[in-house]
């Protein structure tokens, strides 16, 4: 079953995404439009303390219209290798340096429309490092157990997907 992309045109030209509109043939030999969200990827951290909880993030989310309790996480530097930015995303926006950085698995956010691929890490061995938070970066830190977090997921407090992800991956190791 093949699929080949016979035209693609940028429809839009972001600071953080590009939007394309492409001519697909099917495999029947008929011709789709697909429009697509290109995102450089991104990286996020589990990150489990020594006493077994596990660190969060609160911050505005603005196409949610709300303050949004994630995992820490950021967007990959064109080249960047995913374990550095988790490692640095888990400092900056936290504080806290990872002593051991192990990968857990990656996931498309939005198959259907978007480039997007996120790669999720585990944080072990957490020392204090220094939070540098980006200039339009408002957040808290809050720390939950397993236990906590799964709860949250259940009832609605956590409503991101990476983090529900994250969280229930976490829950079967």
């Amino acid at each position: 079953m093949a699929y080949e992309t016979v035209k693609s045109e940028l429809a839009y030209k972001g600071l953080i995404i590009d939007v394309t509109r492409d001519t697909v043939v099917l495999p029947d030999g008929r011709a789709a439009v697909r429009e697509v969200v290109l995102h450089g990827g991104a990286a996020a951290v589990v990150a489990a303390d020594g006493d077994g909880k596990l660190v969060f993030v609160r911050q505005y989310r603005h196409p949610a219209g709300a303050l949004v309790l994630e995992i820490p996480a950021g967007t990959l530097e064109p080249g960047e290798d995913p374990r550095v930015c988790a490692a640095r995303e888990l400092e900056e926006e936290t504080g806290i340096k990872a002593g051991k950085l192990s990968f857990l698995f990656k996931l498309y956010t939005t198959i259907g429309f978007c480039s997007e691929v996120i790669h999720i890490y585990l944080a072990e061995d957490l020392a204090e490092g220094s939070q540098d938070l980006d200039e339009d970066e408002f957040l808290t830190v809050e720390r939950y157990t397993p236990e906590e977090a799964a709860e949250l997921v259940r009832n609605g407090g956590i409503v991101d997907g990476k983090t529900i992800a994250a969280v229930m991956y976490y829950l079967l190791l």
